[in-house]
């Protein structure tokens, strides 16, 4: 390993990153072509790594607003930090696996998560994720009370979606640290999304619409924002952001 007490790298050290380096070069591109076609979103298990499968996707980022600026110095802050997350996330998975998602990972104060074909095939896959949206927000409607009763400020947070085709593949260091990651422009466009969106706002990428109803459309979708920085390749012409509106009643009980 290197030595820590010194600035440089060691020239033994070096030598065997370059070795590591190359090897792991020599590795992926020997093996055929890693980007298959894929139906559902492969996991860990059944994916080998450094291959990918492309599919057809939609791809959702929950972020909870202004989470760094809770008090977090304390044991009893941090305790209660955990607890907060814990009862949070906890439910959000819960919906997003109940939605036919599969989270890819929790960021400490965010999700991310996919949206791929399953057994529903009269529902779209943006229909079914914007309805995974619906129903998250529709739980912080219970969880947020629960919180303001401990003397705990409530959550907010944004849901942005964009949907296309991505490439999940599978990377990192074999037989020890790796998982699956998300390649592609819509991945890419979901997560700079949310620094367009406001607090407890859903956001969708243009492409996320042709798979909405036709009802939604017409009465829960406005455009937030065309000056995005993002063109549609072929034409330039731009890729504008819009904002879902509607909400879910909560049933009579």
């Amino acid at each position: 390993m290197p030595n820590p007490s010194s600035n440089d790298l060691t020239a033994t050290y070096y030598r065997a990153q370059i070795d590591r380096i190359v090897a792991t070069l020599n590795k992926i591109t020997a093996r055929p072509a890693g980007v298959g076609a894929g139906y559902v979103v492969p996991s860990a298990d059944n994916i080998a790594i450094h291959d990918g499968r492309r599919i057809e996707a939609t791809v959702m980022f929950l972020d909870i607003c202004k989470f760094s600026q809770r008090p977090s110095e304390s044991a009893e802050e941090q305790a209660s930090i955990m607890q907060v997350i814990s009862l949070f996330f906890t439910e959000m998975i819960h919906i997003i696996e109940d939605h036919g998602g599969v989270v890819e990972k929790n960021t400490g104060d965010g999700l991310m998560a996919y949206f791929a074909r399953n057994d529903l095939a009269d529902i779209s896959i943006q229909h079914r994720a914007v309805a995974c949206a619906l129903t998250m927000f529709a739980a912080a409607d219970l969880i947020n009370p629960v919180l303001q009763r401990a003397g705990i400020p409530p959550l907010d947070f944004r849901i942005c979606m964009d949907h296309g085709f991505i490439t999940v593949a599978k990377v990192g260091a074999a037989r020890r640290f790796n998982g699956i990651v998300a390649v592609g422009t819509t991945a890419n466009i979901a997560s700079k999304m949310l620094s367009v969106a406001k607090a407890n706002t859903i956001l969708l990428g243009d492409q996320m619409l042709s798979g909405l109803p036709t009802y939604w459309l017409q009465n829960w979708v406005k455009l937030e924002t065309k000056d995005t920085g993002w063109h549609y390749q072929q034409s330039q012409t731009p890729y504008p952001f819009w904002r879902y509106i509607g909400r879910w009643k909560a049933p009579i009980l």
